[in-house]
């Protein structure tokens, strides 16, 4: 803490970044799912109430991280992604308005994008993939606002898109374990290939997160650890000092 110059007490500083990790399952957007089932209400319920409280740090860029992106590829005003691939004619801006020729998103910035429209966010977005994090993170101002997509391994159950594999299950409660503890050196140290092997999509972007912040002090909280298609939809938010 430090105190505030116009008197005696004590005023917490602002924290130099605030992530909300959530997943990107095109079934968020309502438009795309119909109907809506419990689970995705309530999955839907932890998104939002995690990017909400991202913004309350009060971050003038948000930064949109996920895969999808090449190395080196930014996603900014005019670009956009669509739904039409899930059966829906819904079209998605990313910053400002969409333009002629815009670069086209992939779905975790698409989804990524909703939630932040969805949240009401008024400041700049920037889209990077996981390799590209880390320098816009020692380029930009804090407080930055980071909104981490993936999901986690596609393998629960034998419904799920990659059929059922006993070490899914145990993998991703490492990952909602490390979400929920604020451990950064946990995510960074996942395995890579093993969740490439569990088709745990999001494990590129959360290493990325783990090396930006491993050694910082950080208060998390985690919002949501469920699995209701077969696939891991952690949800979670962090402070990071």
């Amino acid at each position: 803490m430090t105190l505030d110059p116009g008197g005696s007490e004590p005023r917490t500083p602002r924290p130099s970044a605030a992530v909300a990790f959530c997943p990107c399952p095109p079934l968020l957007l309502p438009a795309v799912e119909g109907r809506s089932a419990p689970e995705t209400l309530a999955l839907r319920s932890a998104c939002a109430d995690a990017v909400a409280a991202l913004l309350t740090a009060a971050p003038e860029v948000v930064i949109v991280v996920g895969p999808g992106a090449a190395p080196g590829e930014r996603f900014g005003p005019g670009d956009g992604g669509d739904l039409r691939g899930f059966g829906v004619d819904v079209a998605l801006r990313f910053d400002g308005w969409l333009r002629p020729g815009g670069r086209r998103l992939p779905l975790a910035h698409t989804v990524g994008s909703w939630l932040l429209d969805e949240a009401s966010f008024p400041g700049t977005r920037l889209g990077v993939g996981p390799d590209d994090l880390g320098q816009l993170l020692r380029d930009l101002p804090a407080p930055v606002g980071v909104l981490a997509m993936g999901d986690g391994s596609a393998r629960r159950t034998v419904k799920a898109p990659g059929y059922l594999d006993p070490a899914a299950a145990p993998y991703d409660a490492a990952v909602s374990a490390a979400l929920a503890g604020g451990d950064a050196a946990a995510l960074a140290g996942l395995d890579q290939a093993e969740g490439a092997r569990l088709l745990a999509a999001g494990v590129p972007t959360w290493r990325a997160i783990g090396a930006a912040f491993a050694g910082r002090h950080v208060t998390a909280r985690l919002r949501h650890d469920a699995a209701p298609f077969g696939v891991g939809y952690p949800v979670a938010d962090w402070v990071v000092a």
